[in-house]
């Protein structure tokens, strides 16, 4: 996804992401509005609405009468709340095999030949977009509004830091891999495999586990060198 088909608030969230998971914004660094404004020459709205959409990944707090500031946001939190998007994330695979209709199966392959295209460019921001659109499919396909939301809500609490995984090298050939593997469960309509597998896509343990720590390591090692 280009630029041009993102927003002015969604680029400059993105920007503010990637300052804060490579150290160049530090726990506690207070962010000012008018000065973001200026800084990325945009109006007072996609500020604000960068500025909300941080909130909601945790990324940024925001006290009243004091300001908007770079949040902490500790391991165990971020590894407790990957284990129950894998759950969440298995439920929706679970009922998609057994609700998905035509134009959505084909909206879904149609999202992985995207993934795949963007995998080929090596570019993990066009990925981590086309994969965003991917797993949209699987929660319509569920057929669940209630679990679809709550999945929604979830997943863009942990936006920067799935993007981050996604910087660790190899990833994006396994997350790929793994897509095939949803496809085919959900093709097939096996609901047991395709939530194992959407289970197993999310869920952060053994060798993945050791990478995600490594990278928060290396990123408050940063901070600490900047600061």
């Amino acid at each position: 996804m280009s630029n041009l088909k993102r927003s002015n608030a969604q680029q400059l969230k993105e920007s503010l992401e990637n300052d804060i998971l490579n150290g160049r914004l530090s726990p506690g660094a207070r962010l000012d509005p008018e000065e973001l404004g200026r800084t990325f020459q945009v109006s007072r709205t996609p500020v604000r609405e960068a500025i909300q959409q941080l909130v909601a990944s945790g990324l940024v707090t925001v006290s009243p009468k004091k300001g908007t500031f770079v949040a902490q946001v500790g391991i165990e939190q971020l590894i407790e709340m990957f284990e129950v998007m894998a759950e969440l994330e298995g439920m929706c695979g679970r009922l998609a095999a057994r609700r998905i209709t035509g134009r959505e199966l084909t909206a879904l392959r149609e999202a992985l030949a995207r993934c795949e295209a963007a995998a080929e460019q090596g570019d993990p921001d066009e990925y981590y977009h086309e994969n965003e659109t991917f797993h949209q499919c699987i929660y319509a396909a569920s057929h669940n509004g209630f679990l679809a939301t709550e999945a929604r809500q979830l997943k863009q609490r942990l936006t920067p830091y799935r993007r981050l995984q996604l910087q660790v090298r190899h990833r994006i050939g396994s997350s790929l891999e793994e897509h095939r593997l949803i496809v085919e469960a959900i093709e097939a309509g096996d609901a047991a495999r395709a939530e194992r597998c959407l289970r197993e896509h999310v869920v952060i343990q053994g060798e993945r586990f050791g990478d995600f720590v490594s990278s928060v390591k290396q990123f408050g090692e940063q901070q600490r060198v900047g600061g």
